[in-house]
Protein backbone atom coordinates (compact mmCIF):
# COMPACT_ATOMS: atom_id res chain seq x y z
CA UNK A 1 0.00 0.00 0.00
CA UNK A 2 1.50 3.34 -1.03
CA UNK A 3 1.30 6.12 1.66
CA UNK A 4 -1.29 8.56 1.13
CA UNK A 5 1.04 11.68 1.93
CA UNK A 6 3.77 10.81 -0.75
CA UNK A 7 0.19 10.90 -3.34
CA UNK A 8 -1.50 13.75 -1.83
CA UNK A 9 -0.35 16.56 -3.89
CA UNK A 10 -1.08 14.52 -7.36
CA UNK A 11 -4.55 13.26 -6.34
CA UNK A 12 -6.03 16.68 -8.91
CA UNK A 13 -3.87 15.13 -11.46
CA UNK A 14 -4.95 11.74 -11.40
CA UNK A 15 -8.58 12.74 -10.76
CA UNK A 16 -8.98 15.24 -13.95
CA UNK A 17 -7.06 12.47 -15.91
CA UNK A 18 -9.63 9.85 -15.34
CA UNK A 19 -12.35 12.36 -15.96
CA UNK A 20 -10.38 13.58 -19.06
CA UNK A 21 -10.57 9.97 -20.34
CA UNK A 22 -14.51 10.10 -19.44
CA UNK A 23 -17.22 11.51 -17.51
CA UNK A 24 -17.42 9.41 -14.33
CA UNK A 25 -19.21 9.24 -10.72
CA UNK A 26 -17.72 9.03 -7.73
CA UNK A 27 -17.33 5.63 -6.78
CA UNK A 28 -16.55 4.64 -10.17
CA UNK A 29 -13.68 6.90 -10.22
CA UNK A 30 -12.23 5.52 -6.48
CA UNK A 31 -12.89 1.86 -8.17
CA UNK A 32 -10.74 2.81 -11.26
CA UNK A 33 -8.23 4.08 -9.11
CA UNK A 34 -7.91 0.99 -7.09
CA UNK A 35 -7.79 -1.08 -9.93
CA UNK A 36 -5.17 0.86 -12.39
CA UNK A 37 -3.18 0.47 -9.14
CA UNK A 38 -3.79 -3.18 -8.59
CA UNK A 39 -4.99 -1.88 -4.96
CA UNK A 40 -1.52 -0.62 -4.44
CA UNK A 41 -3.60 3.17 -3.40
CA UNK A 42 -7.38 3.13 -2.28
CA UNK A 43 -8.97 7.02 -2.07
CA UNK A 44 -11.01 7.57 0.87
CA UNK A 45 -14.75 8.74 0.45
CA UNK A 46 -13.99 11.94 1.91
CA UNK A 47 -10.77 12.79 0.34
CA UNK A 48 -12.55 12.07 -2.91
CA UNK A 49 -15.57 14.40 -2.57
CA UNK A 50 -12.81 17.25 -1.34
CA UNK A 51 -11.09 17.16 -4.26
CA UNK A 52 -14.34 17.01 -6.62
CA UNK A 53 -15.08 20.43 -4.19
CA UNK A 54 -11.30 22.20 -5.30
CA UNK A 55 -11.99 21.24 -8.34
CA UNK A 56 -15.29 22.60 -9.18
CA UNK A 57 -14.72 25.64 -6.97
CA UNK A 58 -11.92 26.62 -9.31
CA UNK A 59 -14.11 25.59 -12.60
CA UNK A 60 -11.84 22.41 -13.82
CA UNK A 61 -15.17 19.72 -13.36
CA UNK A 62 -18.46 19.99 -13.51
CA UNK A 63 -21.20 18.19 -12.32
CA UNK A 64 -24.10 16.87 -13.56
CA UNK A 65 -27.24 14.69 -12.52
CA UNK A 66 -26.80 11.20 -14.91
CA UNK A 67 -29.76 8.52 -15.88
CA UNK A 68 -31.26 6.80 -13.11
CA UNK A 69 -29.22 3.74 -11.96
CA UNK A 70 -30.14 1.36 -9.50
CA UNK A 71 -33.22 3.50 -8.16
CA UNK A 72 -31.10 6.39 -7.56
CA UNK A 73 -29.66 8.94 -9.75
CA UNK A 74 -25.69 9.36 -9.82
CA UNK A 75 -23.56 12.42 -9.39
CA UNK A 76 -21.02 12.21 -12.45
CA UNK A 77 -18.53 15.14 -13.20
CA UNK A 78 -16.47 16.06 -16.33
CA UNK A 79 -14.00 18.16 -17.15
CA UNK A 80 -13.79 21.67 -18.38
CA UNK A 81 -11.73 23.61 -21.05
CA UNK A 82 -10.27 25.35 -18.36
CA UNK A 83 -9.24 21.83 -16.60
CA UNK A 84 -8.12 20.52 -20.06
CA UNK A 85 -5.46 23.15 -19.98
CA UNK A 86 -4.57 22.78 -16.05
CA UNK A 87 -4.45 19.39 -16.72
CA UNK A 88 -1.67 19.34 -19.27
CA UNK A 89 0.60 21.91 -17.46
CA UNK A 90 0.43 19.41 -14.46
CA UNK A 91 1.07 16.54 -16.89
CA UNK A 92 4.49 18.77 -17.70
CA UNK A 93 5.24 19.71 -14.63
CA UNK A 94 5.28 16.02 -13.51
CA UNK A 95 7.45 14.70 -16.38
CA UNK A 96 10.36 17.48 -15.15
CA UNK A 97 9.64 16.54 -11.33
CA UNK A 98 9.74 12.90 -12.23
CA UNK A 99 13.50 13.41 -14.63
CA UNK A 100 14.66 15.22 -11.32
CA UNK A 101 13.65 12.54 -8.84
CA UNK A 102 14.79 9.71 -10.69
CA UNK A 103 18.69 11.60 -11.01
CA UNK A 104 18.68 10.63 -7.58
CA UNK A 105 16.90 7.60 -7.40
CA UNK A 106 17.86 5.34 -10.22
CA UNK A 107 20.70 2.86 -9.75
CA UNK A 108 20.09 2.11 -6.06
Amino acid sequence: MIRSDLIRGHLDSIILRLIFEKDQYGYEISKEISSRTNDRFQIKEATLYAVFQRLERKELIESYVGSVSHGGKRKYYRITTLGKAYLKEMVEEWKEIKEIIDLFMEGL
